[in-house]
Formats: C-alpha cells, structure tokens, sequence
C-alpha cells in the first residue's frame, strides 16, 4: 500500500465533474482531501491517494487523461 499526496488542478470544464468518485469506483483507490479551493472557473485539491501501488498509478494517469493536472508533492509512505 502507499500513500502519495498529490495536488489535483481542474479546468473550467471540470469543475463539475466526480473524478474521486471515479477513482475510487474504478481503481480501488482511497482519496484523503486535506485542502481544496473549487470556484465557478477553475479548482483545485490537495490530496492523499491511498491504495496499491499499481492501483494509485493508474488513477493518476486516468486523471491526467481526464484532463486533471496531477503534481506530485512528496511524502510516497508505504506500509
């Protein structure tokens, strides 16, 4: 298991859009929102991704995929 905090960026267009819930659907992947800002143009969340290794890559690039900006800020902790 890791936990990887990311910060996520949406565009206009995907303000409105259940990207976590998505994850969590599809990849198994526990999203932890520790600070957000979400105004009518444009968000953005700070989060932890909690889940397997593999499962946490392939939520990452289904977001980028999205058209979520995905940054990585550190602290991969592993159990």
């Amino acid at each position: 298991m890791v936990n990887l905090r990311v910060k996520l960026t949406f565009p206009e267009d995907l303000v409105r859009t259940a990207v976590l819930a998505q994850i969590v659907r599809r990849f198994d992947v526990d999203p932890n929102i520790r600070r957000a800002a979400v105004e009518e143009h444009s968000g953005w969340i700070i989060c932890e991704l909690d889940g397997e290794a593999g499962d946490v890559e392939a939520a990452m690039a289904y977001l980028r995929g999205e058209g979520v900006g995905v940054d990585l800020l550190g602290d991969v902790l592993e159990s």
